[in-house]
């Protein structure tokens, strides 16, 4: 970390909190602060076991809530249940007002699998294991986490409906879903939310944001730091490196605040395993672009 990033944190510690982004409404019931978590990298190294100091991961979850985070997200594909479990074990009982987002819909066979499955049985069983990791009587919102090619949608879609209707879901959400997969999930059941891959570089949900904007659905950009190589999005990106470094902020500050900026219906999630980071990105609720800034951006 640079020098002066260094001091600006310091002097700004006792300040920082996820409120300074603003807030948005989930379903119409469920108001947060418009800067949440994502609790994927509190696990082990590749997304897989225990993290290495399973205290410092639990100390990490309660630091984020004292500094205003109220909308945590998680999967049960995460460690396998790894995170689901450390967020019951560091926050339960939860403070009023904390949303815990999980995902149901993918398996780990190892460490470098990422299966699909949105069979109906599997979809049941999910969900009501995370329910008893997660110590809780209803999930806020329940996610499909990915189409599953060899399971029809609706049929995943249809027994997430049941779940909700069961009591077992308050709220239904979609992730990695295109605009016509979306179309198809809401003419079955009421989706609140979407969480696809988003950042400066990446704008090929544009078609899923808009429709977000407009029915009044959260957008839950993941990987909001951009991977892509360099020559996708490149002018964007630098871009908002400019701007960083004008502003004397880190790279992810500027990418953070560069979602919020980007729609009213972003709720951005980053996660760490640091408390450093996690204030660091923290930060990012209170910076803000004039409109020329993100003409500029694009």
């Amino acid at each position: 970390m640079n020098t002066a990033l260094a001091r600006y944190i310091q002097a700004m510690a006792s300040t920082i909190n996820s409120s300074a982004a603003g807030t948005i409404t989930i379903g119409g019931d469920l108001t947060v602060n418009r800067l949440g978590f994502g609790a994927m990298r509190i696990t082990g190294p590749g997304i897989w076991g225990d993290p290495p100091d399973p205290a410092a991961a639990c100390r990490l979850l309660r630091h984020a809530v004292e500094l205003g985070v109220d909308f945590i997200d998680t999967a049960d594909s995460y460690g396998p249940e790894v995170s689901e479990r450390l967020l019951a074990e560091a926050l339960h009982p939860y403070p009023a007002g904390l949303v815990i987002a999980t995902k149901g819909g993918i398996v780990r066979p190892d460490a470098d699998q990422w299966v699909r499955d949105g069979r109906p049985s599997h979809l049941r069983e999910a969900c009501l294991e995370s329910l008893k990791r997660l110590k809780a009587e209803r999930i806020d919102l329940y996610q499909f986490h990915a189409v599953d090619p060899e399971v029809p949608l609706e049929d995943s879609i249809g027994e997430i409906a049941r779940l909700q209707a069961e009591g077992f879901i308050r709220h239904i959400g979609v992730s990695n879903f295109d605009a016509d997969e979306l179309a198809r999930a809401r003419s079955i059941v009421e989706v609140v939310s979407v969480q696809n891959r988003y950042n400066v570089s990446d704008r090929s949900s544009d078609p899923v944001l808009a429709v977000c904007e407009r029915d009044g659905l959260a957008f839950i950009p993941w990987s909001p730091l951009s991977q892509a190589p360099r020559d996708a999005g490149a002018a964007a990106r630098a871009a908002l490196e400019d701007w960083a470094a004008r502003r004397e902020v880190s790279s992810s500050q500027a990418a953070i605040a560069w979602l919020l900026a980007r729609s009213p219906a972003m709720l951005p999630i980053p996660g760490t395993s640091s408390i450093e980071h996690l204030e660091d990105n923290l930060l990012a609720a209170a910076l803000r672009f004039t409109p020329q800034e993100i003409l500029e951006i694009g």
